[in-house]
C-alpha cells in the first residue's frame, strides 16, 4: 500500500474525538438542565404551598379573633381586603358538628353537601383540627390550583369551622417558564464556550497519535531516523516512548543486519579463497598425474604426499566451519560435567611439549594445590585451550617462555601470557573475527578461525575472555569462569 493511500483525507481521530467530546457536554447539560428544572418547579411549588399555609394559618387566627369577640362585619370588611389585594379565594366555612359553629353571617354561604369531592376532604381534615393541602388541577379555574385547610378555633378550643384557601399556581409556573427560559439560554452560552473549549483539548489528544502515526509510517519507509519528538508524562507519552525505542531498536538491527549482510558476503569470499588455493594445488597434481607428465615414482609419492595435506587441511577447515556454526547457533548446549583444570592443562602440556622443545619454549603452569573444578566440556575447554597456546608457540621467539596461571577466588581464572611478537592495538578488536588473519608469517597458514571458535566455547562456558598485548612484549589471554558451586546453585 502507498503512503498515499495510509493518509486519510481529513482527521477523523479529531472529528470523532470532538463529536463525542461535544455529545457529552449535550448530554450532560440536557440531564442537568432537566434535574434542575425539575428541583426548581418542585421547590418553588412547594414553597407556594408554605406561603398559602401561613397566609391561610394568618387568616384562620384573625378568623378566631373576629369570631370570639363578635365582630362579623369587621370579618366581612377584611375577607374584602384581602379579596381586593390578591388574586386568592378565600372561603369561612361553619362546622357543623361543633357546639358552637362559626356564625352564618361569619361563613360563606356553603355547607359541605355542596362542596366537591376534594374540598369536603380538605373540610373534614380541618374540621377534625389538622391543616391539609393539596396542588391538583381544576376544572372550575381550568388550572392548577393549591388548596390549603386551616382549623378555625372557637369557644372553650372546639373547632368552630375551616378556613379553605384557593389559589391558582398560573404565577409560579410563570416563573418557572421564565426559570427555563434563562437556563436554556444560559446552557446554550455553556455549551458553546464548551465546544469551544472542546478543539484544543481535542487536538491535543489527537496531534500526538498523529505524529506517532507519521513516525511509524517513516519506520515502515525504512527511516530508523525518525521520532515522534513528544515529551509528555502521561499514557500517550509513553506510548511515544516506546516508538522511539523501537525506532532506536529497529536503527540498532538494521546496522547489525548490515554487518551480517557484509559478514556474510566476506565469509562466502574468505572460504572461497581459502579452498581454491587447495583445489588448485590437488587439480594441478591430478591432472599432472592423469597426463603422465610425472613418470619418476619419488615425485609421484611426492605429488600424493601433497595432494593429502591439502585435502586434510580443507578437512580441517570445513572441520572448523562446522564447529564455529554450532558453536554460534543460540540453540546448542555443550554437555558439561566437573573437569579438573590442572588435568586440562597437563593434557595440553604433554601435547604442546613436542613442538615448543624443538624451539626450546619453556611452559610454566601456576596452580593452586588443591584442584580447581569447574562444569565444563573436557575435549571442547581443551580445544580453546589448545588454540591459544598454540598461538603463544607460534608467535613466540626461541628460548621464551609461556606462562599459565591458573587462580580461584570468588571465580575460576585462567592467564596464559606469552613472550612474542604481540599484536598492534589497531588489529587487537579483529583478532576473534571469522578469517581474520595477521600479515605475519606464523600466521600464513592459519585459517582464521581458531581464536573465533575459542571465542566461542568460552561463550558457552558462561565465560569471558580479555586480550592485553604489547607489541615486541607478548600477549596475555585472561579467561574468566564462574565456579561450579555457582553454577549449581
Amino acid at each position: 500500500m502507498k503512503d498515499q493511500e495510509l493518509k486519510p483525507k481529513y482527521n477523523r481521530l479529531f472529528i470523532k474525538t470532538y463529536t463525542s467530546f461535544a455529545a457529552v457536554i449535550t448530554v450532560f447539560a440536557l440531564l442537568l438542565g432537566v434535574l434542575y428544572m425539575r428541583m426548581y418547579e418542585e421547590a418553588a411549588v412547594e414553597n407556594f404551598e408554605q406561603q398559602q399555609t401561613r397566609k391561610a394559618q394568618a387568616i384562620a387566627k384573625r378568623c378566631n379573633t373576629y369570631f370570639l369577640d363578635n365582630q362579623p362585619e369587621s370579618w366581612k370588611n377584611y375577607l374584602t381586603q384581602l379579596s381586593e389585594l390578591e388574586g386568592t379565594e378565600i372561603w369561612p366555612i361553619s362546622n357543623p358538628n361543633a357546639a358552637y359553629p362559626l356564625s352564618w353571617d361569619m361563613a360563606t354561604n356553603l355547607d359541605v353537601e355542596t362542596l366537591t369531592k376534594s374540598y369536603v376532604e380538605i373540610a373534614q381534615v380541618a374540621f377534625s383540627g389538622n391543616v391539609e393541602i393539596r396542588t391538583q388541577f381544576s376544572s372550575y379555574h381550568e388550572c392548577d390550583v393549591v388548596m390549603v385547610g386551616v382549623p378555625v378555633q372557637g369557644i372553650n378550643g372546639e373547632v368552630a369551622g375551616a378556613v379553605l384557601l384557593v389559589s391558582p399556581v398560573e404565577t409560579q409556573k410563570e416563573v418557572v417558564n421564565s426559570s427555563w427560559y434563562m437556563i436554556f439560554m444560559s446552557g446554550m452560552v455553556a455549551l458553546m464556550i464548551s465546544f469551544v473549549i472542546a478543539i484544543p483539548f481535542a487536538r491535543n489528544l489527537t496531534q500526538p497519535i498523529t505524529s506517532m502515526r507519521s513516525t511509524a509510517l517513516e519506520l515502515a519507509a525504512g527511516n530508523y531516523e525518525a521520532e515522534t519528538g513528544i515529551a509528555r508524562f502521561d499514557e500517550i507519552g509513553e506510548l511515544a516512548t516506546t516508538i522511539d525505542f523501537l525506532a532506536d531498536k529497529l536503527a540498532e538491527n538494521e546496522v547489525e543486519r548490515k554487518n551480517m549482510e557484509q559478514m556474510r558476503m566476506d565469509f562466502f569470499a574468505n572460504v572461497s579463497h581459502e579452498l581454491r588455493t587447495p583445489i588448485t594445488v590437488v587439480r594441478g597434481y591430478t591432472e599432472s598425474l592423469v597426463d603422465g607428465v610425472v613418470s619418476d615414482e619419488e615425485r609421484r609419492q611426492q605429488y600424493y604426499n601433497r595432494m593429502l595435506s591439502e585435502c586434510q587441511s580443507m578437512e580441517r577447515l570445513v572441520g572448523d566451519l562446522l564447529l564455529l556454526s554450532k558453536m554460534q547457533n543460540p540453540d546448542f548446549q555443550i554437555e558439561k560435567e566437573p573437569v579438573t583444570l590442572q588435568q586440562v592443562f597437563y593434557d595440553i602440556k604433554r601435547t604442546a611439549w613436542a613442538i615448543a622443545d624443538e624451539r626450546n619454549i619453556a611452559i610454566v603452569v601456576n596452580q593452586p594445590e588443591e584442584p580447581c573444578i569447574m562444569m565444563a566440556d573436557y575435549v571442547r575447554l581443551r580445544q580453546m585451550f589448545v588454540v591459544i597456546v598454540d598461538n603463544a608457540i607460534k608467535f613466540s621467539k626461541d628460548g621464551a617462555s609461556i606462562y599459565i596461571n591458573i587462580e580461584e577466588n570468588e571465580n575460576i581464572r585462567v592467564s596464559i601470557r606469552d613472550e612474542g611478537v604481540g599484536i598492534t592495538e589497531e588489529e587487537l578488536p579483529y583478532i576473534f573475527e571469522k578469517f581474520y588473519k595477521s600479515k605475519l608469517r606464523q600466521n600464513a597458514k592459519g585459517s582464521g578461525l581458531g581464536l573465533a571458535i575459542a571465542r566461542q566455547i568460552c561463550l558457552k562456558h558462561d565465560g569471558t575472555i580479555q586480550v592485553e598485548s604489547k607489541v615486541g612484549e607478548g600477549t596475555t589471554f585472561t579467561f574468566t569462569f564462574p565456579k561450579m558451586e555457582e553454577i549449581i546453585a
